[in-house]
């Protein structure tokens, strides 16, 4: 294996939607049902910090960001998501690509970032925290998903190298 760390491109699409449905399927990873197209997941996301981990041309893992406001107060806050193919689960590579995520936020000024997570994707949750998230609240049955109604761990994680002076 020779993993590397990469901008996500338009060929990529393909591959980090397969990842994206395969972890929409667990029931566990988000409240979506189904994976967009290439158009509206480019509208949604910011055109930086869009990583994959590739093996030569396959593609183990994405993360990307998403703002969480259009309002210029929070131009330095973004979503995180981080899906990994269920082959590749549990060894390391969430963690290696969320701090590389982390990285790249911060280089385009992003102070804090923010996970919603569900209370039952334990390794989610264990990763995002050891890479510097805290938890901040539960939001209780924020919304409903295959008609049952779902909880939401919200963590956050603020830089300590931007947005500190």
């Amino acid at each position: 294996m020779s993993l590397f760390v990469d901008q996500m491109c338009l060929e990529d699409w393909q591959q980090v939607r397969s990842i994206y449905l395969e972890s929409i399927a667990t029931g566990d990873a988000t409240f979506e049902t189904d994976a967009p197209q290439w158009e509206r997941w480019n509208q949604t996301h910011l055109q930086f910090a869009r990583l994959v981990v590739r093996d030569g041309e396959t593609i183990l893992g994405w993360a990307a960001l998403s703002p969480v406001s259009s309002r210029a107060v929070y131009a330095g806050v973004a979503e995180v998501s981080l899906y990994i193919n269920a082959g590749q689960r549990g060894k390391g590579l969430g963690r290696w690509l969320l701090t590389h995520l982390i990285e790249e936020s911060e280089k385009n000024g992003i102070w804090t970032l923010q996970a919603g997570i569900f209370p039952e994707n334990m390794a989610s949750l264990v990763l995002h925290q050891k890479c510097g998230f805290r938890e901040v609240g539960r939001r209780q049955k924020l919304g409903k998903l295959n008609g049952m109604w779902r909880d939401v761990m919200m963590l956050e994680r603020r830089s300590q190298n931007v947005g500190n002076s």
